[in-house]
């Protein structure tokens, strides 16, 4: 059960409602986003209907949800959300409204390399700047990130191009250091389901984007975004990325049908990953595109100087051609589908 609180309802109005659940042995999760207060109740269906939450200061509805995400869920949530991400006086938006193009280094090598992707991602239209400063990697010999200092390295470059800045965090135990450098927190595939971390993601009070599992089904995928939502957080992105198939074509395989699939059942913004999808920096643009037109709220590409010495996933990496290419399908076809470019929309107040 949901219980969806006013626009105007105040803290004490939310304490209460709090209080007259947990007063009958049940437990109430508090989650805040950017225009609602939503919270989610476990426990005795039969006792909270007595306590007639409906009538309570502050309460609009309240619903019995039959997914097992709860605050995820369109059930309650009819209209999709939007995620701001940034710091006041400049917000990016995502989601349904906008289509949101975010660009960077897949890891943060140098402060050079770094500002000259920001740069390059810039001019293609991006108004968020990824790239990574902790990389979990299969490998434990390959290039781990720079940590702490490509952190530091990320936040000068995000306030020198005038790009919030997107980073992954691996660890439960990193979370507040990154969350003092970054606009919106990553969680990974490789992390999807590492519930500790999504519990400490949505402690954060940040944004967070979330991978899809590499073998996740898209109920896992938002079962994942619960536990962040259940922690307060309701400012949460999800990316496909693509899943583990039989196919060796290509690097993972890309679940465009997901996107629809998810933004029927989730209030959730679902933006897509074409590189990590591919792996292949040939596939991007097309992928980009198919992406764009299937409905998506937005792209995150890898772009880099140098590809062919990137020291992570450098065939991926877009430069040249295939970057003009990419921005001039993320400048066309967005409006085609009813999309304004998410630069046009950024909240400067």
């Amino acid at each position: 059960m949901v219980v969806v609180m006013s626009p105007d309802a105040t803290d004490e109005d939310v304490a209460h409602v709090v209080a007259r659940v947990e007063g009958v042995g049940g437990e109430a999760f508090v989650s805040k986003g950017v225009v609602r207060t939503i919270i989610g109740l476990v426990g005795d269906i039969d006792s909270f209907h007595h306590l007639n939450l409906r009538t309570l200061q502050g309460v609009a509805d309240v619903h019995r949800i039959s997914d097992p995400y709860k605050l995820v869920s369109r059930q309650h949530h009819h209209e999709r959300s939007t995620v701001w991400v940034g710091r006041p006086g400049h917000q990016v938006p995502i989601g349904p409204d906008t289509f949101t193009f975010m660009a960077g280094p897949c890891a943060v090598e140098t402060r050079e390399q770094t500002h000259e992707s920001a740069v390059m991602a810039r001019s293609a239209g991006a108004t968020i700047l990824r790239g990574g400063a902790f990389k979990p990697r299969t490998s434990p010999y390959a290039f781990q990130g720079l940590g702490v200092a490509g952190l530091e390295i990320l936040a000068e470059v995000g306030e020198a191009t005038g790009l919030p800045v997107v980073t992954e965090v691996v660890d439960a135990r990193d979370v507040a250091v990154v969350a003092e450098h970054a606009d919106m927190l990553q969680v990974g595939t490789r992390n999807a389901a590492n519930f500790g971390l999504l519990q400490a993601v949505g402690d954060a009070g940040k944004p967070v984007l979330l991978k899809r599992g590499m073998t996740a089904t898209t109920e896992e995928w938002l079962m994942a975004a619960e536990y962040i939502a259940q922690r307060g957080n309701l400012d949460v992105v999800l990316c496909e990325r693509g899943i583990r198939t039989f196919e060796p074509a290509t690097r993972n395989t890309l679940d465009i049908s997901a996107v629809p699939v998810v933004q029927a059942t989730s209030h959730l913004p679902v933006i897509v990953d074409p590189s990590h999808a591919s792996g292949r920096k040939d596939l991007v643009v097309p992928l980009s595109r198919a992406a764009i037109a299937v409905g998506a709220d937005g792209i995150i590409v890898d772009v880099h100087p140098d590809p062919e010495t990137a020291l992570c996933d450098g065939p991926q990496a877009l430069l040249g051609t295939e970057l003009r290419e990419l921005a001039a399908a993320v400048r066309r076809l967005p409006p085609v589908v009813g999309r304004t470019d998410s630069a046009q929309a950024v909240r400067t107040s």
